[in-house]
């Protein structure tokens, strides 16, 4: 087990297992009956719900309780992430024909399916955020924070240049610009939507903000390095391995990683938050 994931232990478990159970009880009405089973199929693969737990340790970090509202952000963060790994599996993106040791929704059903549900789970995602018990101000900025993640400014922005829209990848800023957008704007969503569920004011969501940026960065920094046998190659995709060599990539995410601990230093508990940054680096997977 990784280090940082042995630190963070039963919370961890805990934490996944609410979002787990809100997550469980929706599509409960999808229909038909197999849409139903295929909406849930990626969402019960398990995973390190990674961005849910940012979404929680950010809220302990502003000394909220793990309250009804921090759930929903947690789980909506988890819903717009699965959606995106279900169509980045699709023939006509990645072309994955397994995740988590299991089929792929395109096989495990086909492809029309896998994009429904996409795009069922992005939908809910936001229906999540409107069921959560904030108020309609809390809940209008929790929603323009991960539309905006997740959308032509971030995720879904970064994903059309990773597929060729903005032409080759060749050099650092361009690679950087990318990972920003596909990897980095939900994570970096994620805390801020902690904090915005905690009732964070502009200083904290401030220093949430820079923490998620750098993490976020030095996620795809750690992955790059994970993967950089298999993405080796002219066929491989662009890595931050390839551009700066090994030793370097591992650098740039450690000075990340330390940026990001400066930032939220100052908030009233902030070792959960530490303890998720260090992990994003010591992971073996």
């Amino acid at each position: 087990m990784d280090k940082a994931a042995k630190a963070l232990g039963p919370w961890a478990q805990a934490g996944r297992e609410r979002v787990d159970a809100l997550l469980a009880a929706r599509f409960e009405d999808a229909w038909p009956p197999r849409f139903q089973a295929a909406c849930r199929y990626p969402i019960a693969t398990g995973g390190k719900r990674m961005r849910p737990l940012l979404v929680l340790a950010a809220a302990e970090a502003l000394g909220c309780c793990d309250d009804a509202t921090v759930q929903h952000a947690a789980a909506a963060v988890e819903l717009v992430h699965t959606y995106s790994l279900v169509h980045d599996d699709l023939p006509a993106m990645d072309d994955d024909a397994e995740r988590r040791g299991r089929p792929t929704v395109h096989i495990a059903y086909d492809e029309a399916t896998a994009i429904l549900v996409g795009d069922a789970l992005l939908t809910e995602a936001f229906a999540v955020i409107a069921d959560c018990p904030a108020s309609a101000e809390t809940r209008m900025a929790m929603t323009r924070c991960l539309a905006r993640a997740a959308g032509h400014r971030g995720m879904v922005g970064g994903q059309a240049a990773d597929v060729g829209l903005g032409g080759p990848v060749g050099d650092l800023d361009a690679l950087l610009a990318l990972h920003r957008g596909k990897t980095g704007a939900l994570i970096q969503a994620a805390v801020q939507l902690g904090g915005l569920a905690a009732g964070a004011d502009a200083a904290p969501l401030e220093r949430l903000g820079a923490y998620g940026a750098a993490v976020g960065l030095a996620f795809q920094l750690a992955d790059d390095v994970l993967d950089s046998d298999q993405d080796a190659g002219e066929r491989g995709p662009p890595s931050f391995v390839k551009l700066m060599g090994a030793e370097a990539t591992q650098a740039r995410a450690r000075a990340l990683i330390e940026e990001a601990i400066a930032a939220i230093a100052p908030l009233p508990q902030p070792q959960r938050l530490i303890t998720l940054a260090r992990f994003t680096i010591d992971r073996s997977s």
